[in-house]
């Protein structure tokens, strides 16, 4: 480890170009686990404001990484992808002899199932707007159609995002800082647990159950004093739970109810909205100035359009506006004209109307079928289901030896205390357009393998 007393700065710039140094000429080795800040602070007679200072503008760099309790970390070499991200640049490409007959890991939308885009493409200026650096960063007509449906009335500012995960990671860096705490569902997205972890944040999962995030899961988390809670309201990722209203309503009261006086802030992902069977529902209708919601257009309208909606009160969204424009500035009007074109266009609405419907029905089907044969994956929504096997690589080889690919249910799970570690799978079953039975059998029967001796 770091002998702290052989460093000679002082400041905090200059203690951070000083580990920078060390890092770059291999003194410190990725992984090296570094000195407590309070370590430090003594060693140098520094306060621990300015050795913080110096950790905080290390871990923003990316050169360290904060673990908890278990201390602070070089982070291994720059460029190196996470366990997850591993994964899928390996998954193999298109006409591979490794690609499965039946493909139900991607969690992406059926193609079929999205409205085409050639009536949408008509409306968009011939010169798209050249040169016009100032305007507005949100479509004043696109803003209209947001607000008309958006699912808490009144939200005090709108902006556009080039999709959910990038707004949720602008939204958390204006409001958390390094070393801060964060809750998350745990099973859920991957990417929250590799961004958390970039920003050298603390994860603190959350238990849910088949109403979404329990209140008592939650307030053990703002007993934490975590500075925000990362939710998804319906379908989540990986289970395809929608919340109800009146859980909604009993975690909106434990947050007013938090002892602590909680400040954390609410992010709420709502990445499946518009093929989504269950109603919108936000804890802004109780938590207007506590909570940013994030409605993405990627499973309904095309993930390629790379656009979402981001809404909340104006402080934060005004921040978050306000550091875009030291980066892509805004997300191309071209596509917010296309979007603006998709919520208005009969044709397109009819189309996403009945993705969502058959989304219901492929879903339902595979539930259903699973049940009979007594593998109970409850009611999920959107196009994901998150199915309990008896191990969980027994099951991906099971099912690769037939022919299917699923998600692996690791990386869907936090990698700390508290977090669930019963093995699953996700399963995207609103990408199986047929043979619902005889997929159903196989699924069942690899929930069942035993472990690989």
């Amino acid at each position: 480890m770091l002998d702290p007393t052989a460093l000679g700065e002082r400041s905090p710039a200059g203690l951070a170009a000083e580990i920078s140094r060390l890092v770059h000429d291999g003194t410190l080795a990725p992984g090296e686990r570094l000195p407590t800040v309070r370590d430090v602070s003594a060693a140098l007679g520094v306060s621990a404001g300015t050795v913080g200072a110096a950790w905080t503008a290390l871990a923003r760099a990316g050169l360290i990484v904060a673990r908890g309790r278990a201390g602070t970390f070089v982070r291994a070499e720059r460029g190196e992808l996470t366990p997850h991200v591993q994964s899928l640049a390996a998954r193999p490409t298109a006409g591979a002899a490794a690609e499965p007959r039946i493909d139900l890991s991607l969690g992406t939308p059926d193609p079929a199932m999205l409205p085409p885009l050639h009536a949408a493409l008509s409306r968009v200026a011939e010169r798209a707007d050249t040169g016009r650096y100032h305007d507005l960063p949100v479509l004043p007509e696109l803003e209209a159609l947001l607000r008309e449906a958006w699912p808490s009335a009144g939200v005090e500012a709108i902006t556009v995002v080039d999709g959910a995960l990038d707004g949720i990671a602008r939204t958390l860096e204006v409001t958390v800082r390094f070393g801060e705490r964060v809750a998350v569902e745990s099973p859920g997205f991957p990417y929250f647990f590799d961004l958390l972890d970039a920003m050298g944040v603390e994860v603190v999962p959350l238990r849910s159950d088949a109403d979404g995030v329990t209140p008592a899961s939650l307030a053990r988390a703002l007993s934490r004093g975590v500075a925000a809670v990362i939710l998804q309201p319906r379908a989540q990722n990986p289970t395809g739970v929608s919340m109800s209203q009146a859980r909604a309503r009993e975690l909106a009261r434990t947050v007013i109810d938090d002892p602590g006086g909680s400040r954390a802030l609410i992010i709420e992902d709502d990445h499946s909205a518009l093929i989504c069977t269950a109603p919108p529902v936000t804890l802004a209708t109780w938590l207007p100035q506590r909570v940013v919601h994030v409605r993405s257009f990627s499973k309904s309208h095309g993930p390629d359009l790379r656009i979402a909606a981001l809404g909340g009160p104006a402080h934060v969204v005004d921040g978050i506006v306000a550091r875009r424009m030291l980066g892509p500035g805004w997300t191309s009007r071209l596509l917010q004209t296309v979007l603006a074109g998709l919520l208005t266009d009969e044709g397109a609405i009819a189309r996403v109307r009945t993705a969502r419907l058959i989304y219901r029905d492929r879903l339902d089907r595979l539930a259903a079928r699973l049940l009979r044969l007594g593998v109970d994956v409850g009611a999920p929504d959107g196009i994901n289901l998150w199915m309990p096997v008896a191990d969980e690589r027994a099951a991906l080889v099971h099912l690769a030896a037939e022919g299917i690919a699923v998600g692996a249910g690791m990386p869907f799970q936090a990698s700390v205390p508290g977090a669930d570690p019963r093995p699953h799978v996700r399963v995207t079953g609103g990408a199986l357009a047929s043979g619902t039975h005889p997929v159903a059998e196989a699924l069942a029967r690899a929930a069942e393998a035993p472990p690989l001796g």
